[in-house]
């Protein structure tokens, strides 16, 4: 580059450094104009798409609209009702729509906010508290107004176990519906399986389905193991409500240091069951090239955007 820059008039270097750095501030501002909240008071008084994104029903319909900024909507219409509340599993409706069509689509009908039937479970006894709103010595990460930031970790190892915890990701209506920038992280149990956390709220993991152009695998969206499985329903609430994960794992089992036994996952999401003992034969995504033990530490993964966690317990078997 430097050679072929040497080669040219002060004219077309000059011309050429012009549109490098051009593109690079195009960048950086594209990437800065992506508004982000964390709090849902404050996101409804700054935008008022955060208002109307949401979930509606009526009798026999679900819909949920998805902001995607500027005063367009994902909007995937159900029949039955909402996922995981009726949903008769066919598929959904799906178009992209502005603020005045998604009023008259929705005109008539209910908006709803569900709430996961096991948000606030308390832990049974013999469980260890991970997190209660407080630093404790069972986690290590950054507490924020009470509340656990995703990049944590577990100071101890886990074998088989059941995990309650609850999380809540960022509304981040200019980040791609679809893209690994809206809200990631994940729950990687013994740093090897995870369970994905994502804003892929309103979409199927069907790929035809999906109206807008795909960032990134259905298999790396909320409640999937990381590209491996979609989960069997999508359960995502919208960005700033609160969401549970309720884990059921068995850890695979060794015999002179042979694995005799793959890890076994039973995961509901929001109450509802998206993955029934399902065996996975190795770790996910960067997970799976870590050899498999029989305990290991349960990571909160952080990949940059401030999602966040409060009521996590688990109950060793």
């Amino acid at each position: 580059m430097k050679r072929f820059l040497r080669s040219c008039t002060p004219v077309i270097r000059l011309f050429i450094w012009a549109t490098i750095l051009s593109s690079s501030y195009c960048l950086s501002a594209d990437k800065q104009s992506r508004r982000i909240w964390t709090d849902a008071d404050k996101a409804a008084a700054e935008d008022p798409d955060y208002l109307l994104q949401g979930e509606y029903v009526s009798e026999g319909v679900g819909v949920q609209a998805a902001a995607l900024g500027k005063g367009t909507f994902y909007v995937s219409r159900f029949k039955g009702g909402l996922p995981g509340q009726g949903w008769d599993k066919s598929n959904p409706h799906v178009e992209l729509i502005n603020t005045e069509s998604l009023r008259k689509s929705i005109n008539g009908m209910k908006r709803t906010e569900r709430v996961s039937p096991t948000l606030g479970a308390k832990s049974p006894e013999g469980a260890t508290i991970l997190f209660d709103g407080k630093k404790t010595e069972h986690i290590n990460g950054q507490i924020k107004d009470g509340l656990l930031m995703a990049g944590a970790q577990t100071t101890g190892n886990y074998g088989d176990f059941t995990l309650h915890l609850e999380f809540r990701l960022p509304y981040k209506p200019d980040s791609p519906l679809s893209s690994q920038d809206r809200g990631n992280s994940g729950i990687y149990l013994q740093n090897r399986y995870e369970t994905q956390i994502l804003d892929s709220f309103g979409l199927v993991y069907e790929r035809d389905l999906v109206k807008v152009p795909l960032k990134s695998d259905p298999k790396q969206w909320c409640g999937c193991f990381y590209k491996f499985k979609a989960a069997d329903i999508p359960m995502c609430f919208p960005p700033l409500r609160w969401q549970t994960y309720d884990i059921d794992f068995i850890a695979p089992k060794f015999d002179s240091g042979k694995k005799i036994s793959d890890a076994t996952i039973t995961v509901k999401h929001n109450g509802i069951i998206i993955h029934d003992k399902v065996k996975l034969p190795k770790g996910t995504g960067a997970g799976g090239g870590r050899k498999e033990v029989p305990e290991g530490p349960i990571i909160f993964q952080g990949h940059g955007n401030p999602v966040t966690f409060k009521n996590v317990w688990i109950l060793p078997r």
